[in-house]
């Protein structure tokens, strides 16, 4: 399932910052309203987990982080903060990397990533440290629920965060949550415009307009939020857990 059509991307500003225990759909509700966007059935939410890092209160003031005596080691070497290397271990359910100053673990989601997803850019400054939402699933659940309930609407959620990936430069978005979709279009079984039977082919459809989003939703935008409108994804129940690659079939591992 997809669309062959026209897709929009339309971009959601929020005025102001996110705070703690601050409801983030109220916040996006009034970005839409300011920007006269209405929200409509079948809609696509894309969210950056900075903005729900912050409203579910995930972050860590730095001044109170004591890091070991091999946090200290690792962030002098290379010229790091010895804090951030702390937080992205205590974070970890096990390291994968470490080399040249790059920490890559394993996330209690199952996520690999750089750091255990802890960042100090776009969050005040360098005073507080963001870490990834609890259970990013049910975060995107909730802010479906919210806004459901609010505009009567059935839309599906994602919230994303930048990923770097193996073997190749440069950050793209991934989804790390997901709610009201299915992440995954399965495509074995069908044949090709030519006949050919496809045998491997499953596209990650939710990581996929999680990277549209970023086109959109920069880093230096002010733009955390926005609206994928007209792509035709499979609705149901459906979460991030389901992209993990069970260990049984990773073959770096």
């Amino acid at each position: 399932m997809g669309s062959a059509g026209e897709i929009r991307i339309l971009p959601l500003t929020v005025a102001g910052e996110i705070h703690a225990r601050e409801s983030l759909s109220e916040s996006l509700l009034a970005a839409a309203k300011a920007s006269g966007l209405q929200f409509q059935d079948g809609d696509v939410l894309v969210v950056k987990h900075k903005v729900v890092s912050k409203s579910e209160g995930a972050l860590v003031a730095l001044d109170e982080v004591h890091p070991s005596a091999a946090s200290r080691a690792w962030a002098r070497r290379y010229g790091l903060d010895a804090r951030v290397t702390e937080l992205a271990l205590r974070e970890s359910r096990r390291v994968v990397r470490r080399k040249r100053g790059v920490l890559i673990t394993e996330t209690r989601h199952g996520f690999i990533c750089a750091n255990s997803g802890v960042d100090v850019s776009n969050v005040d400054g360098g005073t507080h440290a963001a870490l990834l939402p609890k259970d990013p699933d049910r975060s995107a659940a909730g802010l479906r629920r919210a806004l459901k309930k609010r505009l009567g609407v059935d839309i599906a959620v994602i919230v994303s965060d930048s990923f770097g990936r193996p073997w190749r430069e440069g950050l793209t978005e991934v989804a790390i949550g997901v709610a009201g979709m299915r992440p995954l279009v399965d495509y074995r079984g069908r044949r090709d415009r030519h006949g050919y039977p496809l045998r491997v082919s499953i596209d990650a459809v939710a990581d996929e307009l999680a990277c549209a989003a970023g086109l959109v939703c920069g880093k230096l935008e002010g733009t955390p939020a926005c609206v994928i409108r007209g792509f035709g994804y499979r609705r149901g129940k459906g979460s991030a857990r389901e992209m993990i690659r069970p260990a049984k079939y990773d073959l770096f591992r």
